[in-house]
């Protein structure tokens, strides 16, 4: 009887051990998609904070561009007389 009851416990240990195994490969495909995916979206951060920074200093430029423009000599609409048909 003794050897049958050692069977049985080798026998559930074995289960829990795989059990505990196949819990530990899950866990580990779950970390390694995990880490790709916060690679992929450290990629994708990095490349928006490059094309923030770039439109950042082209709008700078457009701005100090547009303060530089001398005013027009041109009346505006609301300076006008209306023509005489009105």
């Amino acid at each position: 009887m003794t050897d049958e009851n050692s069977n049985a416990d080798n026998g559930a240990i074995r289960a829990e051990l795989d059990s505990a195994n196949n819990s530990i490969e899950e866990l580990q495909t779950k970390i390694a998609f995990q880490e790709h995916t916060i690679d992929a979206l450290n990629e994708a951060l990095s490349s928006q904070q490059q094309q923030l920074d770039e439109l950042t200093y082209k709008l700078r430029h457009v701005i100090d561009k547009v303060k530089s423009i001398e005013p027009s000599n041109m009346a505006k609409d609301s300076d006008e007389t209306p023509p005489p048909h009105y």
